[in-house]
Order: structure tokens, then C-alpha cells, then sequence
């Protein structure tokens, strides 16, 4: 007979440690910052969302594919990563890649657990990866189908309830969670209360508001986005629009409504126009989208407070490929779609907002004197609260004027970034307190976009 070897206390223990990191990835767990307009790490560290849409990732990829997918992603620089356990493309009813199903019986009281572990593994491996996942619970349409998606409606103010539990409760020891109810329906009245026994739901589960993260996700709407029906909700800890898929919009005055809200929370684009899409869903008449176009978007988003940005791909998101039925004309498989321009150009947006103090950043609305049209050549400008630097993003090459008075120093040091590549020019330096006519490095229209960096000396 083999005896079994015999552990001290310590080592066991030990043994087990390794064990649960090895399964359960830990990320520091994000808050509010103390100011109200960031997202921050535990260890006070500011943390700049950079998400990518993959709606369908727990539903349409198999193992490998999530893998595949969640490298090249974090290779890219995304940290967030926006999913819905309960998909939209016929989430119900067609089985994951594992071949099971959500719920019994499409019951949202019937979870099924099999089909869970395959969102348990994802969860995990975005985890040792770096990124977060902001989760859906349900597509919208599982509440209000509406004029187009398959549903069916499963939802109402009970098992909303217990669904929103089920999942806090599953997820409460993941770090790396973040909450999104809500999926793209703007909720009518009769919505309202499944949406926030949802909210309480997962709060419930996981212990508590104070331990779930937690935002809304709508259509495009106005004048704000989730604020126009949750503002002034405990659970809501943060505003997200959707900005939609035209090209044509002054999308900062979205962000700026939600930023003037009292009480003050923090907001962002968790869906702008996607790479690859057609342009207000009419190919035929406008084309795709173009580079230039979902550049401007975002930093026109960020310059006007928003505390992160979300980016898209129309293939990604439903995971296409030439097997699939396409939605809304994507141009190529999802793999290919994965390093289009715009894919591989947003980390300069991040990396350029974490080069300077993060948490005492303000929008710069007088900071450009210069008569302006809210067009595609709209120049706007973010800042330091405290004077020490501002940035200022040219869409074109139109040149503007700008008032340093309101910048601490007698004189500026400037940089020219460059949001296509994250490179930099040396430019002359600026005397403080002074109006100066800027020109940016190329002249011309859309794609000549350029950043302007004032730095006291």
C-alpha cells in the first residue's frame, strides 16, 4: 500500500493560493476617483477605459477564438472588453459554440451552468491578460424586442431580479468585472423597474453597490445618454452614451450634458461609429466608415471630459464570418477585421491622457477664441486644472486662435502628436498669457488631424 505523502499546514495552504491565482487572474478592482469624473484602481492608480465591443464573444467563439481574440486585443492596448452573457444574435435558442444554451427553457431563473463555465473561462483569461469586462447581462431586446431583434422577451421585475443575483453572486470574486445593464434598447416606462431589479440584483450578489461597478448601456439619445432615466439612481456609478453610427454629429455636446449633471458622475462613448460600418446604416448612399471620421469622434468625446473612450468594429461585434449571415453589410471576416487602421490607432488616445495628471484634467471649452460651426472641423481643448498643460485636438488643418491666459507659466513648450502613428514634433515655444493664432503641421481636410501639447515650463 502507498502511503500518502503528508504536507505541513503552511504548504497545503500555499499549494492552494497557487491553485486559486492560477484559475482567478486578480486585477486591482476599479472605483470612482474622489472627484467624481474618473475611474481609478484600488491603488489610487487612474485608469483610462479603452473598450472594444465584442457582443458576441461568449456566444459565437469557441475556446480558441476567445484567445485568439483576446491576445490580439491586448496586444492592441484595450483594457476593457464590452460582452453580453444573454447575446443579441439569437442568444436564446442558438447554442454557444459548446453547444448549450443560456437557460432552461429560456426561464431566466433556470441558468444553465455549463453554458456559464464558458463565460467563467473567458472572464478569467481576459483577466491574465490585463482587461476587464464591462458585462452585459442581457441584449435589450430579451425586455423590449421592439422593431427588430429575435428575443424573445423573457424578462420581468422578478426574474430580472434573480438573474441580476445569480450573476453578481457567480462574478462577485472577479475583479475584473465591471456591470452594464441595459443593450441597446432605451427603456420605456413599463422597462424601467426590470432594469433596476437587475441592478439590484447583481448589487445583491455581490455584496453590496459598493462592490459592483455599474452603467447603463442605451441607443442613441438626447440630451445625455443612460442619464436621461438613471441619473439619480444609487446604483448607477457612471454615465454611457451611445453616440451611433453616423459620422455627421457633434458628439462632445453629448459628453458636455452629461458632464454639467449633478450630482456629478463620470460618462463616456460606450458605442461611437464603428470601423467598417456603413455610414448611418445607407453603404449605398454614404459609404463605410472612414478612420478619420471614428478618430475625431473620440477625441472630440475625451477633450470634452468623457473619462475613457470605446471603439468598434462592425465584424467584430457579431463575430462574422463567411459562414454567417451578415448584419448590416460587414466587409470582411471578423479575424481580418481585427487590425483595421483605427484597431491598432486608438492606444495613442490612451497613451496620450495617461503622459499627463490624469485626475485634475477639465474640458477647455474658452480655450479656442476663434468663431467655430459645430462641423467636422470643430477644434477643441482639454486641460489641467491646475494650469500645468492643455491639449488641443484639430480635426483638419483649420487653423484657430487660443487663449493660454487661463495656463500658469510665462512660457510653453509645445508638441505636435500625431493620432495616427503617437509620434511628436518639437514646435516653438509659446509666451504665457498671450492670444496666438495656431496652424497646425499639414494643411488641409478630414485625416490632417493633429494634437496640440502646451506644457509650462
Amino acid at each position: 500500500m502507498t502511503q500518502s505523502p503528508h504536507y505541513s499546514l503552511t504548504t497545503v495552504l500555499l499549494i492552494l493560493l497557487l491553485s486559486a491565482t492560477t484559475v482567478n487572474a486578480q486585477l486591482p478592482r476599479l472605483k470612482i476617483s474622489e472627484n467624481q469624473r474618473y475611474l481609478i484602481q484600488e491603488n489610487g492608480k487612474p485608469f483610462f477605459w479603452l473598450a472594444d465591443t465584442a457582443w458576441e464573444l461568449f456566444h459565437r467563439c469557441d475556446r480558441e477564438e476567445a484567445l485568439h481574440y483576446l491576445d490580439k486585443r491586448a496586444e492592441q492596448g484595450f483594457n476593457v472588453i464590452q460582452a453580453v452573457a444573454l447575446a443579441e444574435i439569437d442568444g436564446l435558442n442558438t447554442p454557444n459554440s459548446l453547444g448549450e444554451r443560456p437557460l432552461m427553457d429560456n426561464d431566466p431563473t433556470r441558468p444553465n451552468d455549463d453554458y456559464f463555465k464558458h463565460v467563467d473561462f473567458i472572464i478569467e483569461e481576459a483577466a491574465k491578460r490585463g482587461m476587464y469586462i464591462a458585462l452585459l447581462p442581457t441584449w435589450g431586446e430579451k425586455v423590449f424586442t421592439n422593431t427588430w431583434g429575435e428575443g424573445p422577451e423573457v424578462f420581468n421585475e422578478s426574474n430580472a431580479k434573480s438573474f441580476g443575483e445569480f450573476l453578481g453572486s457567480r462574478y462577485k470574486d472577479h475583479t475584473n468585472v465591471i456591470w452594464v445593464i441595459g443593450g441597446d434598447r432605451n427603456p420605456r416606462d413599463r422597462d424601467l423597474p426590470i432594469w433596476r431589479n437587475m441592478a439590484e440584483g447583481v448589487a445583491l450578489g455581490v455584496g453590496g453597490h459598493d462592490k459592483a461597478l455599474m452603467t447603463f448601456h442605451p441607443q442613441p439619445a438626447k440630451p445625455g445618454g443612460s442619464s436621461n432615466w438613471f441619473h439619480q439612481d444609487e446604483w448607477l456609478d457612471f454615465n454611457m452614451h451611445q453616440t451611433g453610427h453616423c459620422p455627421n454629429q457633434p458628439t462632445y455636446k453629448l459628453i458636455q450634458h452629461d458632464y454639467d449633471l449633478s450630482p456629478i458622475k463620470p460618462t463616456l462613448d460606450g458605442e461611437p461609429l464603428y470601423e467598417d460600418h456603413p455610414n448611418c446604416f445607407n453603404a449605398k448612399e454614404l459609404g463605410h466608415s472612414l478612420p478619420e471620421d471614428i478618430r475625431r469622434i473620440m477625441y472630440w468625446n475625451v477633450f470634452a471630459g468623457a473619462f475613457g473612450q470605446t471603439y468598434g468594429c462592425h465584424a467584430v461585434w457579431q463575430m462574422w464570418t463567411n459562414e454567417r449571415k451578415p448584419i448590416n453589410q460587414p466587409l470582411r471576416p471578423w479575424k481580418v477585421a481585427l487590425d483595421l487602421p483605427m484597431a491598432n490607432q486608438v492606444k495613442h488616445l490612451k497613451d496620450l491622457m495617461l503622459s499627463r495628471p490624469v485626475l485634475s484634467r477639465v474640458p477647455a471649452w474658452d480655450f479656442v477664441v476663434s468663431p467655430q460651426e459645430d462641423d467636422k472641423t470643430f477644434v477643441i481643448a482639454t486641460k489641467d486644472s491646475e494650469g500645468s498643460y492643455a491639449m488641443i485636438y484639430f480635426p483638419t488643418g483649420k487653423p484657430v486662435e487660443i487663449n493660454t491666459t487661463s495656463l500658469k507659466g510665462s512660457s510653453f513648450s509645445t508638441t505636435w502628436f500625431d493620432p495616427r502613428t503617437g509620434n511628436t514634433h518639437s514646435a516653438s515655444p509659446l509666451k504665457g498669457g498671450s492670444m496666438v493664432k495656431v496652424h497646425p503641421p499639414t494643411q488641409g481636410g478630414l485625416g490632417h488631424d493633429w494634437v496640440l501639447i502646451l506644457d509650462a515650463e
